[in-house]
């Protein structure tokens, strides 16, 4: 509550308390940032400025470098090397080392036993925790919303402006629940409930905005689950997504590396159950989905909101009333060489990609592996399973999923973005198609014209033993 006893919501309250100076009519807020994380594809221009204007970084402690988007995954040699053989990926690390050096920021380089995708090891390490400001050079780096902090991507001259002071300029977003009740039928997982959400408000409908999520389906997710749906906020338009705080959270975080121990954990938690928002606190907008109406989703167009459930047509063109949207759906027909009406369902495939940002933890892994355990990728697909750190990894490898993996007929590659991004090697090739765990269906986002298909682990393993698109659920019966 406020001194005044109006309620707030849970971004109020982290908004509120990270002001340096609040917003006024000709300037935006300053935010303190807590967290910022820095990777090697958008941070050499700012740190190019600092070298140019003689600055330091004003908190290296607070300050995590990571390599991932332009890593190979690709087995490690006889040395435990995994060799680099694209040039411009071999200077994009070089760089980031050096800067990482000659600005005192600790870094997980590439073959580190704790390397992994900047969105898998923040929260893996116990970096990402409630009540925090963090902020990435990266889309996605809203994932760690699911732990009730403020999460979000910023631009290459906003991480140099965090980098020399460790606050940034923001507008004020406004809000918006998205309340999500019910109970999630079987086979039905988080990457559903998000591709059901940007489905229903499209790639436009949280512009200037930040979700917070709630409801029953919410709650039940564990925290993986979770990272999930605040990991697409962006593909929807916000600006960050937020869950608030509960002992889902606290169990995960409690133990690791970075989390707070002893009093200190006391202190913390205390401060964290005073983070969800308060009964009443008012939102600039509401929408409501129903868990037990939702089925497993996919996309047929070039973006996330281009989403139909799994047993659904393409839509028309001529269905949507907007011309731009009419004009954009035509142009995306055309480039996946789909047709109005056709179904999804028994479409064939070439590529499966487990991993990415989105959906590469541990549990869905499980979740792909339980799935695909007695059975066989189909000869005509090629399934890459990309783990999102080397601590899921060698998790992976501990319950021998690797194996189940492997004696499918998968691929089990080294931890990195990989094919979400496709700087690395792991790409599409022209004309392929691929059911992807990943978080974005751009035209050649996968590679040089390769059409992608989202989905989750469950749909994606389903279709890569099919060899085409499949609903999995007939496939769950029987699996214990």
């Amino acid at each position: 509550m406020t001194p005044n006893g109006k309620p707030r919501t849970l971004f109020e309250k982290v908004w509120n308390s990270h002001l340096v100076r609040a917003q006024s009519d000709d300037a935006p807020a300053v935010l303190y940032i807590d967290l910022h994380l820095v990777h090697e594809v958008t941070s050499p221009q700012a740190f190019s400025m600092l070298r140019e204007r003689g600055l330091t970084v004003r908190r290296p402690d607070q300050t995590i470098g990571t390599m991932d988007h332009s890593t190979p995954t690709t087995p490690r040699n006889e040395l435990g090397v995994i060799p680099v053989s694209d040039a411009m990926a071999a200077r994009q690390l070089d760089t980031f080392t050096r800067n990482c050096r000659d600005f005192g920021i600790p870094m997980y380089a590439l073959g580190d036993e704790h390397q992994g995708i900047v969105h898998v090891i923040g929260p893996e390490k116990g970096l990402t925790q409630p009540g925090m400001t963090v902020v990435c050079g990266d889309s996605h780096t809203s994932t760690h919303g699911a732990f009730g902090a403020l999460a979000f991507g910023i631009g290459t001259s906003e991480v140099g402006h965090v980098l020399a002071t460790q606050t940034l300029l923001q507008n004020r977003p406004q809000t918006m629940a998205v309340n999500v009740n019910g109970r999630l039928g079987d086979g039905v997982t988080a990457k559903d409930i998000i591709l059901a959400v940007i489905a229903r408000i499209g790639i436009g409908g949280g512009t200037g905005r930040v979700f917070e999520y709630r409801g029953d389906a919410i709650r039940s997710l564990n925290m993986e689950g979770r990272m999930t749906v605040c990991n697409m906020s962006i593909e929807g338009g916000a600006r960050a997504g937020m869950i608030a705080p509960d002992d889902t959270t606290f169990a995960y975080i409690h133990g690791r590396e970075h989390a707070p121990s002893g009093a200190d954990w006391d202190a913390a938690l205390a401060n964290w159950r005073g983070l969800p928002s308060d009964d009443g606190a008012a939102f600039d907008k509401e929408i409501t989905l129903r868990a037990d109406e939702l089925i497993p989703m996919i996309t047929y167009g070039t973006n996330p909101g281009m989403g139909i459930p799994i047993d659904a047509t393409v839509p028309a063109p001529e269905s949507e009333n907007d011309l731009n949207r009419r004009i954009a759906l035509d142009k995306a027909l055309t480039y996946m060489d789909l047709q109005p009406g056709q179904k999804l369902l028994g479409k064939s495939i070439d590529v499966v990609f487990i991993g990415s940002c989105t959906n590469s933890r541990i549990t869905d892994l499980r979740q792909a592996a339980k799935f695909i355990k007695g059975r066989k990728v189909a000869d005509s697909v090629r399934m890459m399973v990309v783990p999102g750190s080397q601590q899921v990894k060698r998790q992976a490898e501990s319950e021998g999923l690797d194996r189940v993996f492997r004696d499918a007929g998968a691929e089990w590659r080294e931890a990195g973005c990989s094919m979400c991004i496709a700087m690395n090697g792991d790409q599409l090739e022209p004309g392929q198609y691929a059911v992807s765990t990943s978080n974005r269906n751009f035209e050649g986002r996968q590679g040089k014209g390769g059409r992608t298909f989202l989905a989750s682990p469950l749909t994606a393993a389903a279709s890569a033993v099919a060899g085409a698109v499949t609903d999995p659920r007939p496939m769950l019966a029987g699996l214990t």
